[in-house]
């Protein structure tokens, strides 16, 4: 497992490990046993840690390196301040496509951009502080942690023992075996944001989420970015026309998009860095100053020993868990990144409060369950939720799909972002809906309305009968509802409409 550095060592990640690390910080004193073992002080560890005890149980809290995880630390957190100030820079450099002339380029302070960023960072760690969770009536204990029975676990020195537990170690940036890549210093998610100056020339292997976000944010602040993806075409989690529109505009900041690469190496000869593939058909070479390897997540077990648990994992997959997250050990449960396919931070929530039921209270929650939407923020963003038009083929569901281009929405043509849409799929012949996707700006927020309707099973024509405020992109989704009460005025039930104003003269 990796061991994070906070860098720089200015006052605001001074302050940031003061709560979630504090070099002072004394060990409790263990009880005779708990209620619950937490280990892996991440989202899913944090929100089972409080949440169990605020309801009375003895709880310990075991995190190696600092509290809050990836999303604080490396994730969610320090990229959408980097993506805010990105997004600032943009506008001011379009501010004459609404009139308003900036008469020069934005001049982009990227140490400043930073600071602020280690500012906002160290400001909300607060939430996530040793000394809050003591609060909170925690038992908090730094260090690796391993177990050494099926209902004992050591953290540093200590021995604990423990009634339940749940593993939320997470994942890490997945180092790919490229050949050279041990030849150049690289990035990932979890130094990036320890950067001080802006790169001159940024390659970037992997065009997922986080690829696409910081080189759209870095071409933006004004470095020159190289994107390099060995699938098709970028997000391939992603509907292919939402990603495509996404590509576009990557593009047209000044991001080079190069998709089904092969035959990646990496080269630093005489001090000039070098990336080489092929592409169709053809051999590329891309010098670069900086390096960032965002190519998916590894799960973090090493060091735990989990066979001394009988606790099964796979190296790939991570800690093996039913559909009520309990492990092949029935004392342990599992919750997050290091057994979900959804590796988001609200997922690991929704994950962390079904473990406190089943482990508790002996409740029956599924993750199976859960219907969970996600959202990568580009600009513009793309939001998801449930199954995308590929799925549904391939599970041989039939579907109808409603489609409102954001063109013909007044405030996406107001705002100057007519480029997206907002599609739902729903049972054939019906206004269940399955799934949905949104390309616009704040995609993200407008997603949560659907996810409200598939989690409590209204349909598109609820939708239709929902008011929104005039004029919002979020009024899109009314007339998805609309498109479905149209599809309802068949030939038959027109006939009966013209008859009935016939003998209403």
């Amino acid at each position: 497992m990796r061991d994070f550095s906070l860098l720089p060592a200015d006052s605001y990640n001074r302050q940031l490990l003061s709560h979630v690390h504090p070099p002072d910080w004394i060990p409790p004193k263990p009880a005779t046993y708990y209620h619950l073992v937490v280990i892996g002080a991440g989202p899913a560890g944090l929100v089972a840690a409080a949440g169990a005890a605020s309801l009375g149980a003895r709880v310990a809290l075991c995190e190696r390196h600092f509290l809050g995880g990836d999303c604080l630390h490396t994730g969610c957190v320090p990229s959408k301040a980097l993506l805010r100030a990105a997004r600032a820079a943009a506008q001011v450099r379009d501010g004459a496509t609404f009139g308003v002339d900036a008469t020069e380029l934005p001049t982009v302070d990227f140490p400043a951009v930073m600071e602020r960023m280690r500012r906002l960072r160290s400001d909300i760690a607060a939430q996530d502080s040793a000394a809050r969770f003591r609060q909170l009536g925690v038992d908090v204990f730094f260090g690796a942690t391993c177990f050494t029975s099926g209902n004992t676990v050591r953290v540093a020195e200590t021995d604990l023992r423990f009634k339940k537990a749940v593993i939320a170690t997470g994942t890490r940036a997945r180092v790919p075996s490229i050949p050279g890549l041990d030849t150049v210093d690289y990035l990932t998610n979890e130094t990036i944001f320890s950067l001080t100056e802006l790169p001159q020339r940024l390659a970037i292997i992997g065009a997922g989420p986080i690829g696409c976000e910081l080189a759209q944010a870095f071409a933006r602040f004004g470095s020159e970015v190289h994107l390099l993806e060995t699938a098709a075409g970028i997000l391939p989690r992603e509907e292919r026309d939402a990603a495509q529109l996404v590509a576009t505009a990557l593009a047209d900041d000044g991001v080079h998009i190069v998709c089904a690469a092969s035959d990646i190496s990496l080269s630093s000869a005489t001090g000039k860095n070098q990336i080489r593939f092929s592409a169709r058909g053809k051999s590329h070479e891309i010098s670069f100053s900086h390096l960032l390897v965002a190519a998916g997540r590894a799960p973090n077990v090493e060091g735990l020993h989990l066979e001394r648990a009988r606790v099964n994992c796979n190296p790939q997959a991570g800690v093996q868990v039913n559909d009520r997250l309990q492990t092949t050990n029935p004392r342990i449960y599992a919750a997050g990144d290091i057994c979900s396919k959804y590796k988001f931070t609200h997922a690991a929530d929704a994950m962390a409060r079904i473990v406190i039921g089943n482990a508790l209270f002996g409740k029956r929650g599924k993750v199976s369950r859960l219907i969970i939407p996600w959202c990568t923020y580009t600009s513009p963003e793309i939001a998801r939720i449930g199954l995308s038009a590929e799925e549904a083929a391939a599970a041989q569901i039939p579907i109808d799909t409603y489609r409102q281009p954001l063109a013909e929405i007044d405030r996406a043509v107001l705002d100057g972002h007519p480029q997206g849409f907002i599609e739902a799929h729903t049972r054939k012949g019906a206004d269940t809906i399955l799934g949905a996707t949104i390309v616009a700006e704040q995609a993200g927020e407008l997603v949560g309305e659907f996810s409200l309707a598939m989690s409590h099973g209204l349909g598109l024509k609820k939708l239709a009968t929902t008011i929104h405020p005039y004029p919002t992109v979020a009024a899109g989704l009314g007339k998805l509802g609309d498109q479905y009460n149209r599809t309802r005025l068949t030939p038959w039930v027109k006939y009966l409409m013209r008859r009935w104003f016939a003998l209403s003269k």
